[in-house]
Formats: structure tokens, C-alpha cells, sequence
């Protein structure tokens, strides 16, 4: 293994997680894809998949790997809801210099959070002291923005 390429996350609305991951996350757009043909459903394990992929990446204020929404095109999406406590990806981490400027920033854009930013000291065992709220994006997917506190 060298790096992490991407992170990737199945969408039920492009043009509606495209406009929350780019104009409110404010993460870059690089540019789009579409995924169709024997690769792609050999690829998907799933026969006449067209998949649309958008990429967006960390700007002059975000350092990110880059993150892929997939949005099938042709195929039925199973939507569930995010859990915590259930085995998958838990989240996507988003560092930020001001948690309660960015909370109070994305509650006034009509983000759905979780809680409101919460205090954590981990020093004891070697990690440091942070905050840190979980919220969600238009398919419900648990995001986190996380500050680290000196």
C-alpha cells in the first residue's frame, strides 16, 4: 500500500451532494466522470451499472484526500440510515481551526448535526485535547469536524 487515492461515497442525488460537498464544504471540484461497459460491471459486480463520479479535493484551506461521490444511474440504491453503531465507514473527518465558527456556519446553511461540538481530553493517553460534533450530508452520511485544542 502507498496511499489513500480517495475516499468514496454513494450518493442518491448528484447534483445535490455535488452542490453541499462543493458550495458548502467548499471543497474543490475536479471534474466528473461516467462509468459504463463491461469493465465498469465487472468492476461494480453488477451487470449495466452506469455510474456518474464526481471528484472534489482540499483547497488553499483544506488538506484532503480526494473524495468521490458515486451516484448509479441505472440501478436501484439501497438508502439506509448512518449508524455509529453499525459496521461500515463511520465517518468522514474534516479538521477545522474553529469548531464553533464552522458549527454555527453550516447550522445557519441548515446542516442536521448530531449534537452540538463536544470537549474531549485524551492526554492521558497520548493523544491531545479536542472538539469535535458529528453532522450529516444530504444522503444522511455522518461527517465530522474535529479541532484540535492546544
Amino acid at each position: 500500500m502507498k496511499e489513500i487515492m480517495h475516499v468514496g461515497v454513494t450518493v442518491s442525488d448528484m447534483d445535490r451532494s455535488l452542490k453541499f460537498y462543493r458550495d458548502v464544504l467548499e471543497l474543490d471540484f475536479i471534474g466528473e466522470i461516467i462509468m459504463q461497459g463491461e469493465n465498469a460491471d465487472v468492476l461494480f459486480g453488477r451487470k449495466n451499472s452506469t455510474a456518474r463520479v464526481c471528484y472534489l479535493k482540499g483547497n488553499d484551506n483544506i488538506i484532503s484526500p480526494p473524495v468521490e461521490l458515486i451516484q448509479f444511474t441505472n440501478q436501484k440504491i439501497e438508502k439506509t440510515s448512518a449508524d455509529l453503531f453499525r459496521t461500515s465507514i463511520s465517518e468522514i473527518c474534516f479538521r477545522v481551526d474553529d469548531i464553533e465558527k464552522e458549527y454555527n456556519r453550516l447550522s445557519s446553511l441548515g446542516v442536521k448535526f448530531i449534537s452540538e461540538p463536544q470537549y474531549y481530553d485524551f492526554t492521558k493517553y497520548g493523544f491531545s485535547k479536542s472538539k469535535a460534533v458529528y453532522f450529516y450530508d444530504p444522503d444522511d452520511i455522518i461527517l465530522e469536524l474535529i479541532e484540535i485544542v492546544e
